[in-house]
């Protein structure tokens, strides 16, 4: 099942025998078997039982707890796991500021890229109608200097050039009448397509942060996104190359396939701050879930994995590469 969201507000969460329950009103909403849960995620307000966080601590089922709106607040989970070893290599590099660092940067901003101008390429061939090969020109001409560029700081204006040439273009793959994308709009989101990519893109963090405690590493220190309090940099840098992969494209089937409509987003009088209805967010939590557990061939593996198994996966190549068992660290990057 994966991951289980809680978006009822006032609920309350808990356990009978091996079962996570949530009640509304003395009413069962939700009836889960614990064994077919891999997190449990509360939007708002909720209460929980004592004895389901001893329940999923014992469980390893990480709890995170966010706004309505996806904001990240916090998260109950098991303690680290003792591999220190990979913790040790993570913060080596990190000090070193050298090739291992230089390259993993270079990975991350080489496996985002192309999986944008493979998106492009895509959507040109489906849709003749759309002009494309400007952007995909632009992509092309940041993503070539990329291996020979050894500074952490021009790889990140590479990365910023090629995203920028990816969102220039954006508004066009967008064929549902009514939406519109003009640039990327964060804090708030004041569209309905931003409101869509930044809520995706809390939930894509949320699930890469766990991958990245899965597997021992300090999630706090990355190479990509610099160090800040509070910001878990590691997980941002490998949740880059998933961005089009998982939360891009599900946005644009959403909105092509009309399973969201303008009716499924509200507006905030005062700062015009865009979100989803409550109909529309469980409506968008569905497709997520369903494109996490969708399946492809992993391009290094050569086996069949879904994208919540792929989020360990690259993790897992990303440690061995910084504890040196493999020689390169390999982006997923998929055609």
């Amino acid at each position: 099942m994966g991951t289980v969201y809680v978006t009822q507000q006032d609920s309350f969460v808990g356990k009978t025998d091996e079962r996570l329950h949530v009640r509304f009103e003395k009413n069962l909403i939700l009836d889960v078997p614990l064994i077919k849960i891999e997190g449990l995620v509360i939007m708002g307000r909720a209460t929980v039982s004592p004895a389901l966080l001893i329940e999923l601590l014992e469980r390893k089922i990480p709890l995170t707890f966010l706004t309505r709106t996806g904001k990240y607040l916090g998260s109950l989970e098991p303690p680290l796991t003792k591999n220190i070893f990979i913790r040790s290599a993570q913060w080596a590099a990190a000090r070193d500021g050298g090739s291992k660092a230089t390259h993993v940067v270079q990975g991350f901003v080489r496996g985002k890229l192309k999986n944008y101008r493979i998106a492009l390429l895509r959507a040109q061939r489906e849709h003749e109608d759309i002009e494309l090969a400007a952007a995909i020109t632009r992509l092309e001409h940041a993503i070539a200097p990329i291996e020979r560029t050894e500074n952490i700081d021009s790889l990140r204006g590479l990365e910023g050039a090629g995203s920028a040439a990816y969102f220039g273009s954006f508004d066009r793959l967008i064929r549902a009448e009514g939406f519109s994308f003009e640039s990327r709009r964060r804090r708030p989101p004041t569209d309905p397509v931003n409101a869509l990519l930044s809520f995706g893109y809390s939930l894509l963090a949320h699930d890469i942060q766990s991958a990245v405690n899965i597997v021992g590493f300090d999630p706090y220190l990355g190479y990509l996104h610099t160090e800040r309090y509070g910001r878990p940099s590691l997980a941002l840098d490998l949740m880059e190359e998933f961005r089009p992969l998982v939360v891009d494209a599900m946005v644009l089937t959403a909105l092509n396939r009309k399973a969201l409509v303008l009716g499924d987003f509200t507006t905030e009088p005062l700062s015009k701050a865009v979100s989803l209805s409550d109909e529309g967010r469980r409506t968008f939590l569905r497709a997520y879930e369903q494109k996490k557990q969708s399946k492809f061939k992993h391009p290094v593996l050569q086996k069949q994995c879904t994208y919540q198994e792929a989020f360990e996966i690259q993790a897992r190549l990303l440690g061995k590469y910084l504890m040196s068992e493999t020689d390169k660290y390999p982006p997923l990057i998929l055609k």
